[in-house]
């Protein structure tokens, strides 16, 4: 029997093809200057498939369409209107660096970020495990030719890292889906919550089945233990490619882990909600401790994204809406903070990807003013102080893990809280009470500074006002199946 073809959910990873599509054709036959012609493509395609995606908000249709393959709730136009806010700014960062440095320019950079956002914005709505590992491809091949983009050693040494390690996180992922077959008959994610409902006999292949999926899972959202490609990739990466990378695959990748867990493996939640907890638990303690010793502030947003990634996790251990909920506000509130600081790292000095290390931060308010506010703004929402987003981040998550019953996660998350803003801080002591050592020059390009600005407003319009878009989270977190 053929299955109805409504497309109509599938809209926004069409229109970002297509736009992929026409700007490698457009590389490969154009002469002359590109890049203008190459951010207008891009551009175009995240504006449409941010329409179309809207346009799902009040969709009527069906839970899922193509055989069961796509969701239509809520999450997925939440979690795909995060991942475009993601790419979008990522475009102005990449376009900025490409600017700067000719050299090392690759017009193969804006097809290449719409590809791995097209993957993002699959997987935040696929509905089968298979159209989940595709997807899962898709965005983690176009982030490996981008991390590698620009040919530096650095770069080439964190794109082979991230390859290979990616590659077993990928393999982890697929044995979890074929124990899953095993133990239910089927891939589609809502069947198999049906399937695992009032079983009362042997369940340990689909607890077999959710430990590989939870270690594949848990390699993209940087979860420690399954951490060790971050920091390497995130110093090596071009700082554009680091910044859309941080928040957009950590939204696609958590937005998967709810889906699959919240609701295809709802039924054994009491089995894996302890794994959840104890991956959060050594995450917030790992990230926030070992970022403390880093003097490259790459590598400390790397440990941070670390820790931040255990927080999250911390509010998904109450398997219910209330934890979805409060895991989507901090997620959305975390691409603001993080793809901020990172244009931030991007323009603190014009020498760019040579000048990363925390000396270049020292005296950053006395020769840019602006600069420096900004990013003690997203470090301060980092460690979670009101009146920011990230306090109203943190609040939620612990809210939901102490109705869960894990009182104990949420006290060392608070405390992990505590010792991970001495590394905030002291940046905030370099670039304001600490003289430069030389004259460095802050880069005055102003694409990156809209990029700064998005993720400040929205920083502190969500910490001032989180009723604009709580209402909008609860909503998500009610999912369709």
């Amino acid at each position: 029997m053929t299955p109805d073809l409504d497309l109509v959910p599938f809209v926004p990873e069409l229109v970002l093809v297509a736009a992929a599509i026409v700007g490698l054709l457009y590389e490969a036959l154009a002469r002359g200057p590109r890049y203008p012609v190459h951010l207008a493509v891009a551009l175009a395609g995240i504006v449409v498939a941010s329409g179309a995606t809207l346009a799902l908000w009040r969709y009527g249709g069906d839970p899922t369409v193509l055989a069961g393959a796509i969701a239509t709730d809520r999450l997925a136009v939440l979690a795909r209107l995060t991942v475009l806010g993601a790419a979008f700014c990522g475009l102005l960062l990449g376009t900025h660096a490409i600017e700067r440095d000719p050299a090392a320019a690759r017009g193969e950079f804006f097809p290449l970020l719409l590809f791995a956002t097209t993957g993002m914005t699959l997987i935040v709505a696929a509905a089968d495990l298979i159209v989940v590992f595709l997807a899962l491809e898709v965005l983690s091949l176009s982030l490996y030719v981008l991390t590698g983009l620009p040919g530096r050693r650095a770069a080439s040494e964190a794109s082979l890292k991230y390859f290979l390690l990616g590659a077993f996180s990928s393999a982890f992922f697929l044995y979890g889906v074929a124990m899953v077959y095993g133990a239910t008959g089927t891939t589609r994610i809502p069947e198999i919550a049906n399937a695992l409902v009032g079983r009362t006999g042997e369940q340990g292949l689909a607890l077999l089945a959710a430990a590989l999926l939870l270690i594949g899972l848990g390699f993209k959202v940087s979860a420690a233990p399954f951490h060790m490609w971050t920091p390497d990739v995130y110093q090596g990466a071009p700082t554009s490619v680091t910044a859309f990378m941080s928040a957009a695959t950590k939204v696609a990748a958590f937005a998967a882990l709810i889906r699959v867990f919240d609701v295809g493996l709802q039924a054994l939640r009491w089995d894996w909600t302890p794994l959840v907890a104890a991956l959060a638990a050594v995450s917030v303690v790992l990230g926030s401790v070992l970022a403390i010793a880093q003097a490259d502030v790459k590598r400390m947003l790397a440990y941070s994204s670390v820790a931040h990634a255990g927080f999250i996790l911390t509010g998904l251990t109450a398997s219910n809406a209330d934890g979805i909920g409060a895991s989507l506000f901090y997620l959305i509130a975390y691409s603001a903070m993080t793809i901020g600081s990172f244009a931030v790292v991007g323009v603190t000095t014009t020498r760019g990807e040579d000048r990363t290390d925390l000396d270049a931060y020292r005296g950053l308010y006395r020769r840019d003013p602006h600069l420096a506010a900004a990013m003690a703004l997203f470090l301060v929402s980092l460690a979670g102080v009101p009146p920011t987003a990230g306090f109203i981040a943190k609040v939620g998550v612990f809210g939901a893990a102490i109705g869960a019953g894990y009182v104990w996660l949420a006290l060392l998350g608070v405390l992990a809280s505590v010792a991970a803003a001495y590394v905030y801080l002291r940046v905030i002591v370099l670039m304001f009470m600490v003289e430069p050592e030389e004259a460095l020059v802050s880069d005055p390009a102003p694409l990156p500074r809209i990029a700064i600005a998005i993720g400040a407003a929205i920083v502190l319009v969500l910490g001032l006002f989180p009723g604009l878009v709580t209402d909008l989270v609860r909503s998500a977190a009610v999912l369709r199946w």
